[in-house]
């Protein structure tokens, strides 16, 4: 059944669609802009400083990054960390959210404070590189996946979760067949908790991803970096890497700038690509895992 619109509703709903349109356009460029501008020919980018398509379309800002060691190495180093790291992240929020989610378990309360309060106050920069480094992992890869293996604010999220979604009346029933605490996790909880599962994969993989600031304060090792502390080098610091500097040194100055700025683009882009891809294969869980986690605290 169709609802009757007044002239008024019309209005209002064109109104809507043109400034959801604008806003759209607005957070879209960018992204565009960057997509464009690593197909352009750099010379033709600041003749066109507004671009709405590729500007003589050329792959060599693609190719010069394909070319650089630095960034299939920074590459696999990331890969690594997220992968390992965040399946680290899953596995401890699971083993901390599941027990505080149980009704019988005594203390749970005050151990959730005690986590919630970390959320709040914290040792600081200092203490915990000297943590690291009495342990012994600073400047190496497990420096990159053990610190901060638990997210509070996920782990609250994943707690309430299991509280709303899993009936304790099957619980019982696992408990009367003979399953111990740890075959009803694995067994029972898990296979019912795939969204949120999903989400925690999609919060700390991305995070994972994009973290550049842990290994800038702990990695003094080159073989160690991760391909987003190579992005840095190259947007921030212009510093392209020896290996690229090489393959770029028999041009004149003007020809190396341009070719430093498509190179700049097209990292960007490659390095935001695993992300564009992992994104929509978790997005049909998202929006239940993270609105069923957030109901009630």
């Amino acid at each position: 059944m169709q609802l009757y619109q007044t002239r008024e509703d019309k209005i209002f709903n064109w109104i809507n669609i043109v400034l959801i349109g604008i806003f759209t356009l607005v957070i879209l460029y960018p992204l565009l802009f960057v997509v464009f501008a690593s197909l352009s020919d750099p010379t033709k980018i600041f003749d066109n400083p507004v671009l709405l398509w590729p500007q003589g379309f050329t792959l060599e800002g693609y190719k010069r990054v394909f070319e650089n060691p630095d960034i299939w190495m920074g590459f696999k180093n990331a890969v690594i960390y997220t992968v390992l790291g965040t399946a680290i992240n899953v596995v401890m929020t699971t083993l901390a959210a599941y027990p505080l989610s149980r009704s019988d378990f005594r203390g749970r309360n005050v151990i959730t404070i005690l986590f919630t309060f970390t959320m709040f106050f914290s040792g600081g920069l200092i203490p915990t590189y000297l943590v690291n480094q009495a342990l012994g992992i600073v400047n190496t890869m497990w420096v990159m996946v053990l610190p901060g293996a638990i997210s509070v604010y996920n782990m609250i999220i994943m707690r309430t979760y299991f509280q709303q979604n899993i009936p304790k009346e099957l619980e019982e029933s696992a408990f009367i067949d003979g399953a111990t605490d740890m075959q009803l996790l694995v067994k029972v909880v898990l296979p019912l908790s795939t969204p949120i599962i999903a989400v925690m994969m999609m919060f700390y993989g991305v995070g994972r991803w994009n973290g550049y600031f842990d290994a800038m304060i702990y990695l003094s090792d080159r073989e160690l970096f991760p391909l987003q502390l190579i992005l840095r080098e190259i947007l921030v610091q212009n510093q392209m890497g020896d290996a690229a500097n090489q393959a770029i040194m028999g041009s004149g100055q003007s020809e190396v700038n341009m070719i430093k700025q498509s190179i700049k683009y097209a990292v960007v882009i490659v390095s935001s690509l695993p992300v564009l891809i992992f994104y929509p294969i978790v997005s049909k869980y998202f929006e239940k895992g993270i609105m069923v986690g957030a109901i009630k605290g």
